[in-house]
């Protein structure tokens, strides 16, 4: 079973947060954690079968030596054997990267930086768009979107906020939660994350006297 993300205490401070934030401003500020954003597989796939090539290719330029091992160490010793030995050596060798690939931090050094970037935004987009952000009524919604494995952070507006915010104004904010969330205190740095979200929605959406909550509160846990 899967360790739960956060606890009922760490929801509950994340959502009065969210709260206390939007009860000084008409923006909506929306918060979503994910364990991945994808899974990789054929990033880890394709370093397997690369991996497997290789051995391949040194196993039939060593074909002669292997035969010579073999011969000597097996008195039953057939010519086939040489070719079944490279063939389920190179099928072993491929499985146990392919298992070493899947191990958290080592998909990492295979997967390339830019690419597992991308496929943290598509995610954040992908839920921006899932949980209404853009269909807020003055197109103020605003997400801060976690990805727990790829140790990315990804703030997205809708166009009202961008219309009058510059999206690099949102930097800091980023960099001093992914800062924290390597540190281990990923729920503090989250709780200032949306406390500084809505210090700066403030200066230019602030709150009106028929505002509505129109985006739950609650942080959302979202599945693989």
């Amino acid at each position: 079973m899967k360790k739960q993300i956060l606890s009922e205490e760490d929801n509950k401070r994340i959502a009065e947060a969210v709260s206390k934030a939007e009860s000084k401003t008409s923006g909506e500020i929306v918060t979503a954690i994910i364990r991945e954003s994808s899974d990789y597989a054929f990033h880890e796939l394709l370093a397997a079968m690369f991996g497997g090539f290789i051995f391949y290719t040194v196993s039939l330029l060593s074909y002669g030596s292997i035969a010579n091992f073999l011969e000597r160490t097996f008195w039953s010793y057939k010519e086939s054997w040489p070719a079944l030995f490279i063939g389920i050596g190179t099928i072993l060798f491929m499985g146990i990267l392919y298992l070493l690939a899947n191990v958290e931090g080592v998909d990492r050094l295979i997967v390339p930086a830019s690419t597992i970037s991308m496929k943290v935004k598509r995610r954040a987009l992908l839920f921006f768009s899932e949980a209404g952000l853009f269909d807020t009524r003055d197109r103020t919604g605003i997400l801060i979107f976690i990805s727990l494995r790829e140790k990315r952070v990804e703030l997205l507006a809708d166009k009202g906020i961008n219309d009058k915010v510059d999206t690099g104004a949102w930097g800091d904010i980023v960099d001093e939660l992914v800062g924290n969330i390597k540190h281990g205190k990923m729920v503090d740095g989250l709780v200032k994350a949306v406390e500084s979200c809505g210090d700066r929605l403030i200066e230019h959406f602030p709150i009106k006297p028929d505002d509505e909550n129109e985006l739950s509160d609650q942080v959302h846990i979202l599945e693989d």
